[in-house]
Order: C-alpha cells, then structure tokens, then sequence
C-alpha cells in the first residue's frame, strides 16, 4: 500500500498514517522524524522515510509530540534499533516510559461509544496497537532551549492539556507549526472539519488545553500540520482562535 507522503513546504512532509499522521523534516541527506504513529504503521514510517529519499538510519532524532501510542508506536524501535535519540518535554519523559498514562480508558469509551464514530475508532485503535505496552527505555528530554539542532530547526512549545508534557513544534522560517493533539483539523470522532480541539474524553486535563490554544494562538505561521486530520492553510492564530472558539 502506498503509504500518503505529502509535501506541504520545503523540506517538510507530512505523512498520514491510519487516523494519525508524523511529520519529515530533510535538510540533506538527514532527517527528523515528528511523532511515529501507531505500532502498527511501522512499515508505513519506513516506508514514508523511503519515500522522501531517506533511511531510518538517517533520522537524526525522533521528536515526540506527546506518548500516547498513536504517535509513540516506533519510537523505542528507532531508538532500540539504530540508536536513534527520542527527545519530549521533561513532563512527557516520564509519561514515555510509561511510569504512568495520561490516556483514554475503556469506561471512557464504553461511554461515549453512542457517539458516531467512536466504536469504528476504538476498534481501529486496539487493532493498530492502541493499546499495546511500547514504552520508550531511555527517552530524553530537549537538548536546548529555542531551536533544536536539528533538520527543519524545530523550536519545542509546551502545551499542556492533552497531556502535561504535550509539546508542539513551531518552524519560525517555513511558518509551519506541528501541533500534535494541541490543535487538530479532524478525527474519526469528530464530525466537525478544521480547526478544533479532540473530543473532551481525549485530554487529561481540558481546562489546560483549551488554555494552550492562547500559547499557539501567539505564533508566526500560515500552516498548521495536525496529528490528526489534514494541513491547514491560513493564519495558524486565526486557526487556535477558532479551535478556542469552538470548545467553549
């Protein structure tokens, strides 16, 4: 199957797994990888660095979003495998090696599950490994304030909520933002399109992420890549605003 490699800006590609998308960030024959997916899009990871003339042993650093299995799925196989650094939030780290989870549960979904789309979800997600124990065993924190030094120059923005070490990505340069489970622009769940916050049962704390969309809404930018549904094109403010709008 041929895996949705779609490039969005120079030398950034987001990549649409099953429900949930990483980002490929290229300057030469180095990459970094933003988020992984769910355990079972692991051959669509490789398949995507495949695609964009690159190699898992090319991938300077796994950024993670946030550790929820879908964009966890093969950060410790990188990691385990090619020695691969996996960098979150110091209040992510902990969460990424599964010390605790801040994620949906099964009463969470039993009752929510008359809403459409939730069961088709749910069954896709235990099928893709939503529910797998894949911890990361030694994942580390941010090297550097302000931009990483890394390809695409990603610059970390905590925003909390979804998860208390949530982090987006902001490329000042390019005017993109990768914003994770922060800001998406769809989800099976949903039957809004653009610019939103998840469903409520998603976020640990919502309060938080309905604050978080003030931090975002302070950033440069006309292009937002979700973790969930596809790029947006307009002001990334305007489309926080919205998000904001929309949760209260």
């Amino acid at each position: 199957m041929q895996t949705d490699v779609r490039q969005v800006a120079d030398g950034t590609y987001l990549v649409h797994g099953s429900n949930t998308n990483w980002v490929i960030l290229t300057d030469g024959d180095a990459v970094t990888l933003v988020d992984t997916g769910y355990p079972g899009d692991r051959e669509q990871v490789l398949a995507s660095l495949a695609q964009v003339g690159s190699s898992p042993e090319a991938v300077a650093a796994v950024l993670i979003t946030h550790a929820h299995n879908d964009h966890l799925g093969s950060a410790e196989y990188l990691r385990a495998t090619y020695g691969t650094p996996v960098y979150l939030h110091d209040a992510e780290v902990p969460h990424a090696r599964r010390e605790f989870l801040h994620q949906v549960s099964v009463g969470d979904v039993v009752r929510n599950g008359w809403r459409p789309g939730v069961l088709p979800w749910a069954l896709h997600a235990i099928r893709s490994g939503g529910t797998a124990h894949v911890p990361v065993t030694d994942p580390e924190t941010f090297p550097s304030k302000g931009a990483l030094d890394l390809p695409g120059r990603p610059v970390p923005v905590h925003t909390p909520g979804h998860t208390d070490g949530h982090a987006a990505f902001h490329l000042p340069d390019s005017g993109v933002l990768i914003s994770g489970d922060a800001l998406v622009s769809g989800h099976p769940t949903s039957r809004v399109k653009g610019p939103q916050l998840l469903p409520d049962m998603f976020h640990h704390e919502r309060a938080r992420a309905v604050a978080s969309l003030d931090v975002l809404a302070t950033l440069e930018g006309d292009l937002l890549l979700p973790g969930h549904g596809p790029a947006h094109r307009g002001p990334v403010r305007e489309s926080a605003l919205q998000a904001r709008e929309r949760a209260l």
